[in-house]
């Protein structure tokens, strides 16, 4: 039997959000860092103090294989959560991927390692470690609010997230969802103009 994150690997985020009714969608302004980036997981949720990145590591070191870590950075576009030598920790101990309200560096190397990383963008300039930070609460990212256990999925149009509570239901409603959608392409474009047409005066009124 599939898994969960298998089965949320192969929906797209749009039938996600059309069942969850958009209302975990992230802000599109967090995006993956490369167009073929998808994940599908448990958030592990990390904290930041502005500006700040010490707690990642932390986050790291108690992350279980597959997590996605879920980094409230307030927005921060000035200074890194992360650079390559951190995704390569993260990526090595089994973390699938980040979802950073804030920005990353070292975007080359992020590419060559092929670790999915979804964020406001990139910066030159590395995270303060002064201290602060926590690992398993309550964050928002993106306008949604996260708690570690919920399930993180992102791809080339967003990324959304779904209480662990609701995704049995979801993933039911989605996978319904694509079905009908594969029924409404096949009615509407096997026989080219001709179903086009028979298919939109059926449905323009």
């Amino acid at each position: 039997m599939a898994t969960i994150e298998h089965r949320l690997l192969e929906l797209p985020t749009t039938a996600i959000s059309d069942a969850t009714g958009g209302h975990t969608n992230v802000t599109a302004n967090i995006r993956p860092l490369a167009d073929h980036f998808k994940i599908a997981g448990r958030a592990l949720t990390v904290r930041l103090p502005d500006g700040e990145n010490g707690a990642v590591l932390e986050a790291i070191s108690k992350a279980s294989k597959g997590d996605i870590l879920v980094i409230d950075a307030k927005g921060n576009t000035n200074r890194a959560v992360a650079g390559d030598f951190v995704m390569q920790l993260a990526q090595g101990v089994g973390v699938q991927g980040f979802v950073v309200d804030g920005v990353i560096r070292d975007l080359a190397a992020a590419r060559l390692i092929d670790f999915p990383v979804f964020s406001l963008g990139t910066t030159v300039a590395a995270g303060n470690k002064n201290g602060g930070g926590a690992v398993g609460v309550s964050v928002a990212v993106g306008g949604v609010v996260v708690q570690s256990g919920d399930y993180v999925i992102g791809d080339i149009d967003g990324v959304i997230i779904v209480p662990q509570a609701d995704i049995e239901h979801v993933i039911e409603i989605a996978e319904a969802k694509v079905q009908k959608d594969e029924a409404r392409e096949q009615e509407a474009l096997h026989n080219g103009e001709e179903s086009i047409r028979t298919y939109l005066a059926k449905v323009v009124k």
